[in-house]
């Protein structure tokens, strides 16, 4: 018993180590935040510091605790119009992914077509290769052929053509576990196509869609490389690329990129835990009968 006590013990304080150490950068950005001021130093350290002085100058901590910069960030600087921008594209990204990927993975899942197996397969490898290796062709794509440079439905479009295939593959893999019993039901009821995917298949798959919807709307709202690239005018810019600027060569404005990145991931928070109850598995438990 106590080698178990032993055991468990080194595990708990093995666990609480890397979650301070994980926690001890997001701490360190909330403080800046809350600061009111724009360096990284909090604490004034004295030319000669104790070590009580010098463990004060690491502890992730204000002095003042002040939203100034929460205020400033969104007066003083146009980051509630690029917020807006990302609220827009990922938004618009979020309805055509999910539109795509469902109609695309029931098609894969319930129908047997030329090429099935060759497009989820190309769906699959696309995902093996870095975002970055496809930006010069999606460049000549959008910009060049398309004309949709420093538009925002050039970026939908990119967004949304990177993040259908994952989305697909989880979707097809969530109806296959649909009985098609159901939907043979229905048929023999006199209901069609469309309405079953409809009226039975999508509220069956709400918790899929919803972690699909969550996918494609982070992948729009934290991109940064795509949207820098495509992206030329500053009232156009997504707050990701934003945020770039306040931190440069010349001067660099820590407090505002610290209370804009808080800023920017508070949707993303309230998303997660709104859809978190959407996770939970079994809702086709006992459909059939």
């Amino acid at each position: 018993m106590a080698v178990r006590k032993t055991s468990h013990f080194w595990i708990h304080a093995g666990l609480i180590s890397f979650t301070l150490l994980t926690i001890y950068p997001v701490l360190w950005v909330l403080a800046l935040a809350f600061s009111g001021q724009q360096s990284v130093g909090l604490v004034d350290l004295p030319k000669d510091p104790s070590f009580l002085e010098r463990a004060r100058g690491i502890l992730p901590w204000p002095a003042h605790v002040s939203v100034k910069n929460f205020v400033d960030v969104m007066t003083e600087q146009p980051f509630g119009r690029w917020l807006l921008n990302s609220v827009l594209v990922s938004v618009m990204t979020t309805l055509l992914g999910v539109f795509l990927a469902c109609t695309a993975a029931y098609a894969f899942s319930r129908f047997r077509f030329p090429g099935r197996d060759s497009g989820m397969l190309a769906f699959l490898v696309s995902q093996m290769f870095p975002g970055t290796l496809m930006l010069i062709p999606l460049f000549i794509i959008i910009v060049k052929w398309l004309g949709l440079g420093n538009t925002f439905w050039g970026l939908v479009i990119v967004y949304a053509t990177t993040a259908i295939p994952f989305c697909v593959w989880m979707l097809k893999g969530y109806f296959d576990t649909i009985p098609i019993d159901i939907e043979e039901s229905a048929l023999i009821d006199g209901a069609s196509r469309q309405t079953i995917f409809l009226k039975i298949i999508l509220p069956l798959s709400t918790p899929a869609i919803a972690i699909t919807a969550l996918f494609s709307f982070m992948t729009a709202w934290n991109e940064f490389i795509l949207a820098s690239v495509f992206l030329e005018a500053e009232t156009m810019y997504t707050a990701p690329v934003g945020l770039r600027f306040f931190v440069g060569g010349f001067s660099s404005q820590w407090g505002f990129f610290a209370a804009g990145s808080v800023i920017v991931s508070l949707p993303v928070v309230i998303l997660f835990l709104y859809l978190q109850k959407y996770l939970v598995s079994g809702l086709t438990a006992g459909s059939v009968k």
